[in-house]
């Protein structure tokens, strides 16, 4: 459980989440006899952390006051680009520093708590750590590992189903399962599809909570080795970066086309049923990407699924029944019997209208 003033925190670091990549979304609030005198989250990438901007709310009432703060306050290293929170907080005059959760980044990594400690400054770990690592499991990921952090998500019928055996999926699942996607897509750095969904729906991926464009929106990436997507495709011309992952397969003239349309097209070795997820995945994470929603199709999901790399899911499934050949949410080669089938652990159910929603935590990585 998070004090009152850390769940404040909390809340501060969860409203700017998916703004401040490659950087961690954190919150600060600075309190001074029982009340809070200053607040801040972390601003874009560039710009002053949560502490900066709680302190510059507070002013003169820092000195002697106590910062809660979601993550360990920063600490100097070669490269950084925004000055120190450690050395802010203690410029600051505070007099006490409560953290949720020390930063993994080697950078920091316990060296600003230290350099707090080392001024004098009451310095004290774990109120809301729960709650933080929840909140930062990307970035938790990406720092330990370096690759993104990826979400699965899926529509589809009870019989897990994604579209009829005509490819038509128009709508499986009602208007409040996919607002809470498009909420999803708004904070997430990348939205992933194959070349075989683009083909299909023609989608745009953009991120449209209300059915308005988000102000943040994801990196679309489309993985095609064979060079199919048109270049007249819709997610070419909506706002936000477009990157095609493609290998030797595809045509030069493709490619001069699709990078003609502003997208970044990277070549990656060929794997199975298309590009190396391996070596696109770590490509991201060195671009700063730290998560990714793969919307699919089975092909990309099963790749996912079968290399390892899903952290998470999200399992929209619509009261109906598609049955014969319709496309499978999941492919690949799959498990062999059900003792090897993949399991969600501290899964979660919601009734969105008539959808269920089932999420929780895959693979092997746990922070």
């Amino acid at each position: 459980m998070a004090s009152p003033f850390m769940a404040r925190a909390l809340e501060l670091a969860r409203g700017v989440r998916g703004t401040t990549s490659p950087n961690p979304w954190v919150g600060a609030v600075i309190v001074r006899e029982g009340a809070i005198v200053g607040e801040g989250a972390t601003s874009p990438d560039g710009g002053p952390h949560a502490e900066a901007n709680a302190l510059a709310a507070a002013g003169p009432l820092a000195r002697g006051a106590t910062a809660y703060v979601t993550l360990e306050p920063c600490f100097p290293f070669e490269g950084k680009r925004t000055a120190p929170c450690s050395a802010a907080l203690i410029a600051a005059g505070v007099q006490r520093v409560v953290v949720a959760l020390e930063d993994p980044d080697g950078g920091v990594s316990g060296r600003g708590n230290e350099a707090l400690s080392a001024a004098g400054i009451a310095v004290e770990v774990g109120d809301g750590r729960d709650g933080a690592i929840a909140l930062l499991r990307p970035y938790l990921k990406h720092r330990r590992t370096g690759a993104p952090y990826v979400i699965a998500k899926f529509a589809a019928s009870l019989d897990g189903r994604t579209a009829t055996r005509s490819g038509d999926s128009k709508w499986i699942t009602g208007e409040a399962a996919r607002e809470c996607a498009h909420q999803q897509r708004a904070w997430v750095d990348a939205v992933m599809v194959g070349s075989g969904t683009v083909l299909a729906d023609n989608p745009a991926l953009t991120a449209r909570p209300g059915g308005a464009e988000a102000a943040h929106q994801p990196v679309r990436v489309v993985l095609d080795a064979r060079g199919r997507v048109p270049a007249g495709a819709r997610l070419f011309k909506e706002p936000g970066r477009v990157l095609v992952a493609t290998s030797s397969a595809a045509p030069a003239g493709w490619r001069r086309a699709v990078a003609g349309t502003g997208a970044q097209v990277i070549e990656c070795e060929a794997g199975p049923g298309g590009v190396q997820l391996d070596q696109l995945l770590t490509t991201l994470g060195q671009r700063g990407i730290l998560s990714v929603w793969a919307e699919g199709g089975g092909t990309l999901l099963g790749g996912l699924f079968e290399g390892g790399h899903v952290d998470e899911v999200w399992a929209f499934v619509a009261p109906i029944v598609i049955g014969g050949d319709g496309l499978p949410a999941v492919g690949g080669i799959g498990a062999g019997v059900v003792a090897e089938a993949w399991r969600l652990r501290e899964t979660v159910v919601e009734r969105l209208g008539e959808d269920i929603l089932i999420r929780g935590y895959a693979g092997d990585w746990s922070p």
